[in-house]
């Protein structure tokens, strides 16, 4: 089977980053786990259904998988290199990244709940406090636990491209640096969450630089050195 391209890997990041950003940016515009009951009955009595449910239904999952493909794509791009890559490296891999994209659609599925509540189910709007517990658990499952996947899916995916000679020093110090702080941060702000896609990008550019060169060192194809055989000429 033909492994992916490196320039394919690099645009489905670059399709994951910005989808991510457009959901960070419109879930900015929900309640935090700071403000009064208040506002969560005043935001989920109608004000901001719109506005959660495009988030909850289109823009997240859209990133989820996008974020698969990247991850699927990547992995091909690794796997075809000749350099055998850290076992454990490869494993974790795999399973942070699937872990990220599990529990941040848990955790989206919980913040919605309210309104999906009353616009799909069709009931009466939940109890403030409720609104706001199930805005917690979401925001937890996010911000806590989701990040942690996604900084450990950063820290082995620098490690396998710097192993594979793909990534240079200086990239990979600037990989390591956001996946450690998508490790080690706990914050419930959307905007600590921007670090994930900076981090693609970083990545996306890596990837087309390396597309970029192996296209310059692989050889043009040769002509084909055989005469053409020229059939007799009928005498006349």
């Amino acid at each position: 089977m033909k492994p992916a391209t490196p320039r394919l890997a690099a645009i489905l990041g670059l399709v994951f980053a910005a989808l991510f950003v457009a959901a960070l940016v419109t879930v900015n515009g929900v309640p935090h786990l700071s403000a009064p009951v208040s506002d969560y009955g005043a935001f989920y009595d109608g004000g901001g259904d719109t506005l959660v449910t495009a988030v909850a239904i289109y823009l997240v999952p859209l990133a989820g998988i996008a974020f698969l493909w990247f991850a699927v794509a990547l992995r091909s791009v690794l796997d075809g290199l000749e350099v055998h890559p850290s076992a454990m490296a490869h494993g974790l891999n795999l399973l942070s990244g699937v872990l990220f994209v599990a529990l941040l659609f848990a955790g989206t599925a919980a913040m919605a709940t309210p309104v999906l509540l009353t616009t799909i189910g069709g009931g009466a709007p939940l109890d403030p406090e409720i609104a706001r517990g199930l805005s917690a658990l979401g925001y937890g499952l996010v911000f806590l636990f989701s990040v942690r996947g996604a900084g450990m899916f950063a820290l082995t995916t620098t490690t396998l491209l710097r192993g594979a000679g793909v990534m240079p020093r200086g990239a990979a110090v600037v990989g390591y640096l956001l996946a450690s702080w998508l490790l080690l941060t706990a914050t419930d702000h959307p905007a600590s969450l921007l670090v994930l896609p900076a981090w693609v990008l970083l990545v996306a550019v890596v990837l087309l630089r390396h597309d970029r060169h192996t296209r310059r060192a692989s050889p043009a194809p040769s002509p084909d050195p055989t005469p053409a055989v020229l059939s007799p000429r009928s005498e006349p």
